[in-house]
């Protein structure tokens, strides 16, 4: 057991499927006698601290359910973060709380040795690292993120970012991580759908040189000394937020990052994006949002069709960024559409008949089970597809278009991915970018030119662009849709611009649980090797989905309220969760014998499509709905707030392949 390979082999084989799905309350640590905000794991994994509205920090021994230790922290509001200092012997607990302090507390003693109030506004996410063992940063609402170094005698901070600088002075940020395997690399989330990756050593190596040049302070008109070095910076966005930021400020719909975290090996980032869904980014392999790839150039529709078979044939694309048409020369990669073999052409056919039935959720699940073991079927894209579109939730169309996208790369000639491509940027708001789309469709397909579907489509279409044409004035100025202001007193400045037109698009969606209440929800990486991904959730669940199929495969009932708080045990199949309730509630694997399970919502469908009508419902709306009322005229199938497809869809969209 003290062998170095102990701790891979019981980190890799306590978090397996059969564990997860028996995953079940063990025990309740109660102690705290307000909201439990914060939860931290040590190292080793066998103490839990906690932090509560009642200014007060618990350490526990989770494993024998016992209160260890129980200080008041000297804060005068609610504590939002708790973290051990790394190389502390677990002796050293850093706090933040929204008194706009950051308290350093030595354990062995029961004292705060440290005060820090350069904050001025709540203090939300304290963030450690192992490289950096007596250093720890803050960001809070005040939108400054700061740095400490307990070395040091003076009692201050430095400002590490400010991003007032960039945003003006209404961003605030809200939570903070640093890379477990380079701890140079810090994410931070804030007010908006953008996610900013920074590389810290830059920026002090680039503040060392600004204090060492002779010119340092000197500055003419013209000369404008950047708060950051180019390139220390990156952020991510999933591609459809920018674009949906008027929709969602007219109905006071925020969005904002409300937790970050990387995966252990570091590759990934994970986003739990208030007003949305759970994202995940991939940093290795990176791709840019896109709204329109078309290939230009195909064999007749008479050769290939809905991805049955494939050639090989050249194709230019065009690749829409958020500033307009680019052309993007090149072969396409298409594949031969081999048969499925028999196990996935039977998911296939189960997909096939869940959305017959209208049961858009499990079809698409079904499909993306396919997908994950047939990664270059054009068809199994094309379906899932269809069902995204069907269901209509958040994010559902612009998920479609990446797939209709990824069929086409696959099959250049996919007839129905190409009719479902103009119809998703349609739905997205790109309605000259879908006209232009749909006519390829016809030059291509022209059989299909005078379907019931095509003319509908053509319809509107037509009547979106006399519409936009009436509001044209409303367009000019301020730049690109998906990154122009918000209309609020913000200040954009051309660097911050720049970063957005240069962000990347997501890998991953998660959807089923609501993060509009609380802006502290978190959502962690599940396993050493990230298999699962977790979330809280307003309806008092918490969810649990497969990360590589973003299939959900649990979702337990946690708190009588909302689940803020998830954080996984650093190597057994063991979870600790919090939210609204004063109590700390420890989650494991139950017994075979255990045969009732009170905490288990059963229909985990019918509890993520009330989760997308509470998203989309007004204040009046999610009362009733925690009062148990049903909502009437939101159907659970179009709770995205998408406009309903024509009925009269012919055989281009309306079924599965």
């Amino acid at each position: 057991l003290q062998e170095r390979g102990a701790l891979g082999f019981e980190r890799h084989y306590h978090v397996t499927d059969p564990f997860i799905r028996r995953l079940g309350l063990e025990a309740e640590l109660q102690g705290h006698s307000g909201c439990v905000n914060c939860l931290e794991w040590n190292e080793k994994g066998d103490l839990l601290a906690s932090g509560s509205d009642d200014q007060h920090t618990i350490v526990w021994d989770p494993l024998h359910h016992k209160k260890l230790l129980s200080m008041h922290t000297g804060h005068t509001a609610n504590i939002f973060s708790v973290k051990f200092l790394p190389h502390s012997g677990d002796r050293i607990l850093i706090t933040g709380a929204a008194d706009s302090k950051v308290h350093v507390h030595d354990l062995t003693v029961k004292e705060t040795v440290h005060m820090f109030g350069d904050h001025t506004n709540r203090v939300k996410r304290i963030a450690t690292a192992p490289m950096w063992p007596n250093t720890f940063w803050s960001a809070a609402e005040d939108g400054l993120i700061r740095q400490y170094d307990l070395r040091e005698n003076s009692k201050r901070s430095e400002v590490l970012i400010d991003l007032t600088e960039y945003c003006g002075q209404l961003v605030e940020a809200k939570c903070l991580t640093v890379n477990p395997q380079d701890n140079n690399y810090l994410a931070v989330g804030a007010s908006g759908p953008f996610v900013r990756l920074y590389d810290i050593r830059m920026i002090h190596n680039h503040r060392k040189s600004m204090k060492q040049s002779p010119s340092a302070g000197v500055h003419t008109f013209c000369d404008r000394q950047k708060p950051l070095p180019d390139g220390a910076a990156q952020y991510y966005v999933a591609g459809h937020l920018p674009v949906k930021l008027p929709d969602y400020n007219n109905r006071l719909r925020v969005l904002v990052a409300t937790y970050v975290t990387f995966s252990p090996d570091g590759t990934e980032l994970l986003v739990n994006m208030g007003g949305e869904q759970v994202y995940l980014f991939d940093l290795t392999y990176k791709q840019r949002p896109y709204t329109f790839l078309l290939p230009k150039k195909c064999h007749t529709s008479g050769e290939v069709q809905n991805g049955k078979t494939s050639t090989n044939g050249v194709s230019n694309g065009i690749h829409l960024h958020s500033n307009g048409f680019r052309l993007s020369e090149g072969r396409a990669h298409v594949s031969p559409q081999v048969e499925l073999p028999p196990y996935l052409e039977r998911i296939k056919q189960q997909a096939n008949e869940a959305f017959a039935c209208q049961l858009w959720t499990q079809a698409i699940q079904l499909y993306s089970k396919a997908v994950q073991k047939a990664p270059n079927n054009a068809m199994l894209y094309g379906n899932r597809a269809a069902a995204y579109m069907k269901r209509k939730w958040d994010g559902d169309h612009y998920d479609a278009l990446r797939d209709c996208l990824k069929a086409i790369a696959l099959n250049p000639c996919h007839l129905k991915a190409h009719f479902r491509l103009a119809r998703c940027l349609f739905e997205l708001k790109y309605v000259a970018e879908a006209l232009e789309c749909l006519d390829d469709f016809k030059g291509k397909f022209p059989e299909q030119a005078h379907s019931s579907a095509c003319d509908a489509l053509d319809r509107d279409i037509n009547a979106a662009l006399f519409s936009k044409s009436d509001n044209a004035e409303d367009k000019k100025g301020g730049g690109p849709i998906r990154l122009r202001a918000t209309g609020r007193k913000d200040s954009i400045s051309e660097d911050e611009m720049v970063l957005r037109e240069r962000s990347y698009d997501y890998k991953f969606r998660y959807c089923g649980h609501c993060n509009t209440t609380t802006d502290i929800k978190e959502a962690n990486f599940f396993g050493s090797n990230a298999q699962y991904i977790v979330s809280g959730s307003d309806d008092g669940s918490f969810f649990i989905w497969e990360k590589e199929t973003t299939n959900l495969v649990r979702v337990l009932q946690g708190d009588e309220s909302i689940v803020n708080c998830l954080q996984p045990h650093p190597s057994y199949c063991f979870l600790a969760t919090s939210g609204i309730d004063p109590v700390v509630r420890l989650w494991n694997p139950r017994p075979e014998s255990e045969t009732l399970n009170g905490r288990v919502v059963v229909d985990m469908e019918g509890a993520s499509q009330a989760n997308q009508r509470r998203m989309n419902a007004d204040p009046l709306e999610v009362m009733l709905l925690n009062m148990g009322y049903r909502i009437t005229g939101l159907t659970s199938g179009g709770a995205g707030g998408s406009d309903d497809e024509d009925s009269s869809e012919g055989q281009v969209q309306c079924r599965p392949s």
